[in-house]
């Protein structure tokens, strides 16, 4: 495995310990999350360490799992985790990762109307305030899509190598990045107009028919959301 060593020969990384801290406390959960510790290495990299002993070589497999795909090298020993660099394998199997999410779940738009449209009826008939519909139900496809949290957590990072291959396969992860960024905004768009469509309790304008040739969203909400303005005429 190839690794840099620009962790080797100077200071930290910018922003790379909080990024670490970030990655390694929500690969954790909300009950170890708080016990996970961060500190940089003497001659550079960073370690990381758990409060809680219980379940702990689970947590660092997990944990190093997920730095793994953000491109780092990683080591876990018995009582640690270590991060020591990118690496060159790492890196490349995040673009892997970052062109398959494009070309398969980011690609699958009608799967986000589903689950948006399910989610947002179940909490409609919780009595889940509608006002507040729209946000839980971005922030649900959002865990389900899983790269906004992975993107999110390398917010305030500065990426950089001293090897030029290096370089240029960050470059290529960064330009991959901002496609699935962007797709994952549209994502996240479409679930917020379901949940608005949901809690208004009105279909889409008459002029789409809901039939064969109408988006899978349109039919969804149709027979997910009742007709108010039908049921005010039949009350009548």
């Amino acid at each position: 495995m190839t690794m840099d060593s620009t962790f080797l020969d100077g200071p930290a990384v910018p922003g790379q310990e909080r990024v670490v801290q970030r990655i390694c406390a929500r690969v954790a959960g909300p009950v170890a999350g708080a016990g996970v510790h961060v500190a940089g290495l003497p001659l550079g990299g960073v370690q990381v360490w758990l409060d809680d002993p219980g379940h702990r070589w689970r947590f660092y497999h997990r944990m190093a799992r997920e730095l793994r795909l953000a491109g780092w090298h990683t080591e876990t020993g018995p009582d640690r985790l270590l991060l020591l660099g990118w690496s060159a394998v790492c890196l490349s199997h995040r673009v892997r990762m970052l062109g398959a999410a494009l070309a398969g779940r980011l690609a699958d738009f009608d799967k986000t109307a589903f689950t948006a449209v399910m989610v947002a009826t179940r909490l409609r008939h919780e009595g889940f305030p509608a006002a507040e519909l729209p946000v839980e139900v971005e922030t649900h496809c959002a865990e389900e899509l899983r790269w906004p949290a992975r993107l999110a957590d390398l917010d305030g990072l500065e990426r950089r190598s001293s090897l030029e291959p290096l370089r240029l396969r960050l470059a290529q992860v960064a330009g991959l990045e901002a496609k699935v960024g962007r797709r994952c905004g549209e994502h996240l768009a479409l679930a917020s107009k379901v949940a608005r469509m949901v809690a208004g309790g009105a279909g889409p304008a008459r002029t789409r028919a809901a039939g064969p040739r109408a988006g899978l969203t349109e039919r969804m909400v149709c027979v997910s959301v009742p007709n108010v303005a039908e049921s005010a005429v039949t009350a009548r």
